[in-house]
């Protein structure tokens, strides 16, 4: 698939832009970090390592106020993957989030202060070598612009901000435009996709649950890759950020940019379903998402769709009441106890993954 040309913009060791992978990113949701202490700590990084390993590369945190500068700094050294600031109404904020370790910074120019607050911002990045992501939505334009056509607004809003920085000899910047309505967004993106050589990160803002954030991401999202458009990414979920990670990464494949991780299969439960498949998929699928490894798991519910629609599956689980039976490549390996699914599962990839 042909990329949209870019320049590459550095985001602490990782770098975006058509030379480089998409990349997929989340944000932290839980106010943890302003009760900092070492369990919790602990916690978040294990979360961090998690998250990575399922194929995240950038994570982010709202900066409010002060109070976290200890906690942040300290999380910019250890994290596993470059940490983003998420800035509002502050520029001193940006500027104490950029000198305290961040390698990127989200801001609205429009909502920090004015021009010359900015340029501090802006210059204070240029000196920490920290990347700026100008991020506008929809619904945070100026009162008089929200009143007319978002799509053109954004753009231009965003165009402006661009000029500023431009003249300010700044030029690591990646630009989001965002709105709850999927058209407008995807309007938005493809009209500044055709005026700057900038990186894009896409987005649906607010997008609801599971259910209406995924089909609405990738309706937009999926047209946008597939014209090439689009360096790096998040699907916004009002749920775990296990299905932020996990949609995006299948947006990917679907579209086929991404070839590693895990395919899996699983069928719908019907009434021919005498093993539990929706239940054991549940059990299994962060486990299954955790493997970089491209290999294609089905989890079937009976065996008529076992040996059948999983017969192109590296490895297939699919079961008859209590008994539970393995098959490779459509062909029976052999039958195993329902509590030792999950466990010969597992050590079964992990070996069709040696021998590849």
């Amino acid at each position: 698939m042909k990329r949209r040309v870019t320049h590459s913009v550095a985001i602490g060791d990782l770098f975006i832009g058509s030379a480089h992978p998409i990349a997929i990113q989340t944000m932290y949701s839980d106010p943890l970090l302003a009760h900092y202490n070492a369990r919790n700590y602990e916690e978040l990084l294990f979360s961090l390592r998690s998250w990575t390993t399922m194929g995240c590369h950038i994570i982010r945190f709202s900066y409010p106020d002060s109070s976290l500068k200890e906690s942040f700094t300290q999380l910019c050294k250890d994290s596993p993957m470059p940490v983003v600031a998420d800035i509002h109404f502050d520029y001193k904020l940006a500027i104490e989030a950029i000198t305290s370790g961040a390698a990127k910074i989200r801001i609205n120019p429009g909502n920090i202060g004015n021009k010359e607050r900015v340029e501090q911002v802006v210059k204070t990045a240029k000196d920490h070598a920290c990347s700026i992501r100008i991020g506008l939505n929809g619904g945070s334009l100026p009162r008089k612009l929200r009143q007319g056509d978002h799509t053109t607004a954004m753009v231009d809003t965003a165009l402006e901000y661009l000029d500023w920085f431009e003249k300010w000899n700044f030029t690591d910047t990646v630009i989001s435009l965002k709105d709850t309505d999927p058209l407008t967004t995807y309007n938005a993106y493809e009209s500044i996709a055709s005026q700057c050589s900038y990186p894009l990160h896409l987005g649906v803002t607010e997008a609801g649950g599971v259910v209406s954030a995924v089909a609405r991401s990738s309706y937009v999202l999926g047209k946008l890759l597939e014209q090439g458009i689009g360096d790096t990414m998040r699907i916004s979920i009002t749920d775990d950020i296990f299905y932020e990670i996990a949609a995006a990464r299948e947006i990917l494949r679907t579209v086929g940019i991404e070839r590693g991780g895990v395919n899996i299969i699983s069928c719908p439960r019907c009434g021919r379903a005498s093993f539990d498949s929706q239940a054991f998929l549940k059990k299994v699928e962060r486990r299954l998402m955790e493997i970089q490894e491209p290999i294609t798991v089905a989890i079937m519910g009976c065996q008529v769709n076992g040996p059948g629609e999983a017969e192109q599956a590296d490895i297939a689980i699919t079961g008859l009441g209590k008994r539970v039976f393995l098959y490779e490549k459509g062909k029976l390996v052999k039958e195993i106890d329902e509590q030792d699914a999950e466990k010969i599962l597992f050590e079964r990839i992990e070996e069709l993954i040696r021998a590849q």
